[in-house]
This record gives structure tokens, C-alpha cells and sequence, in this order.
């Protein structure tokens, strides 16, 4: 598949665009009003960063950039993975939208203070800065599980602090998701959605270990595959 050009860029980006009309779409109806604020300012936080990405990478490392946009696995593991926590995700958004309509995190528990949707929003953007950093710090970083001709174990940036740096700024994205959107009830959705990264790790480190020089050692020098002192 051609994967350069400016026709293939304006599709890349078109996408993100219709992504965020599709999100916007089902937060909104399942909230029953645009005053959801909660909502615009997680929706902002999550398209602007995943633009500037985009851009940043398209700019400075036009592989990476391409790799990204590749997501057709080849492991029949990783696509029954993909096919059975997608709708995780969904069903989440779907319970933040339902929450603010009906009220059951304030009727039935409490309101999520607004000190609290704030200071999660900044951790859902701090979790997305980690993932910049740690594709900056990796040009391999692809969208699959694979191991390309002339890859080489990383182990600077975040990468000497836990081996898969990327998850961890998507376990933070996900884990802070919940009171980001004002919502206890979707909360305990968003965090199962980390299983997916755990499974997801085990899985890539199994091919890692097999096919990418130094990742054994790499992973004895560096203990912890997404929480320091944790895991």
C-alpha cells in the first residue's frame, strides 16, 4: 500500500476529523445535551493532542508516521484482542454520556468535584505527553505487534524506565478517562480497558524476546514493563 503523499496525508487527518465527529456524536446523544462541558473539554484534550501528534510525526519522522497508520494485525491473538475491547472503550464513553443524562453518579454516589475533572483532564494530557515522548524516543513504534529489518532495542528516554512506555501513558489515559468525564459509573469500564495493554505487553514481549537483538537483556537491565516498582 502507497503510504506517502499529500492525498494519503489528507486522508490520515480526515480520519482523526471523523473520529472525533463519530465521538461527538455518541457523547452527545447519550448525554442528551450539548452542555456536557465535561465532555468538550475531554474531546479537545484527546483531538487536539492526537493532531499535534500526527503533524509533529508527518514533519519529523515520516516512517514512524506511516507505521502508525497501519493497523491490520497479523496475530489472530491480537485481533480477537482488538475485537473484544473496542466495544469496551465504546460501551465507557457510552456510560459517561448516560451518566450525565440520568445523574446516577450524583444521585446514587456523589458529584465528581471540579477540581477533580480538572486535575484528571490534565492527567488524561499527561498520559498523552508520555506517549509522545515515548514515540519520539522509538521511530519502530508501530500500530501492530512486529519486529522490522534493522530494529534495535531502545533503552533511552522513558524506555530506561519501563519497557513499554507507550502503554503507560495510554494506562494513564484510560485510568484518569472517568472523573475526566465526570462520571464514577464509567470509571471501573475505562480501567478495564487497561487489561487490554497488560494482555497486549505480554504478548509483544513474547515476539521481542524471539526476534529483536538485545531485548532479553534489555529487559534484566530494566526490571518494570509499565509501572515503576509495580510492574
Amino acid at each position: 500500500m502507497q503510504t506517502s503523499g499529500p492525498k494519503f496525508v489528507l486522508l490520515a487527518v480526515a480520519s482523526i476529523f471523523v473520529n472525533l465527529a463519530i465521538a461527538v456524536a455518541v457523547l452527545f446523544l447519550t448525554a442528551g445535551s450539548f452542555r456536557f462541558w465535561q465532555g468538550w473539554l475531554y474531546l479537545a484534550v484527546l483531538f487536539i493532542s492526537s493532531l499535534a501528534i500526527s503533524v509533529y510525526f508527518y514533519c519529523y519522522d515520516r516512517p514512524l508516521f506511516e507505521r502508525r497508520l497501519k493497523r491490520r494485525e497479523t496475530s489472530r491473538h491480537q485481533k480477537l484482542l482488538r475485537r473484544i475491547f473496542q466495544p469496551v472503550f465504546v460501551t465507557a464513553i457510552v456510560l459517561s454520556g448516560l451518566d450525565y443524562r440520568f445523574g446516577w453518579s450524583r444521585n446514587y454516589l456523589s458529584s465528581v468535584p471540579v477540581w477533580l475533572v480538572l486535575l484528571s483532564q490534565l492527567l488524561v494530557l499527561g498520559g498523552l505527553v508520555v506517549v509522545f515522548w515515548a514515540l519520539k524516543a522509538n521511530s519502530f513504534a508501530s500500530a501492530t505487534i512486529q519486529v522490522e529489518s534493522g530494529q534495535s532495542t531502545i533503552t533511552t528516554g522513558p524506555y530506561a524506565i519501563v519497557r513499554h512506555p507507550f502503554y503507560t501513558g495510554m494506562v494513564a489515559f484510560a485510568l484518569f478517562s472517568g472523573p475526566a468525564l465526570g462520571s464514577y459509573f464509567a470509571w471501573p469500564v475505562f480501567v478495564l480497558y487497561i487489561l487490554f495493554f497488560v494482555l497486549r505487553i505480554l504478548d509483544e514481549e513474547k515476539l521481542l524476546r524471539q526476534e529483536l537483538p538485545g531485548y532479553t537483556d534489555y529487559c534484566l537491565r530494566t526490571p518494570f514493563r509499565l509501572v515503576p516498582h509495580i510492574w
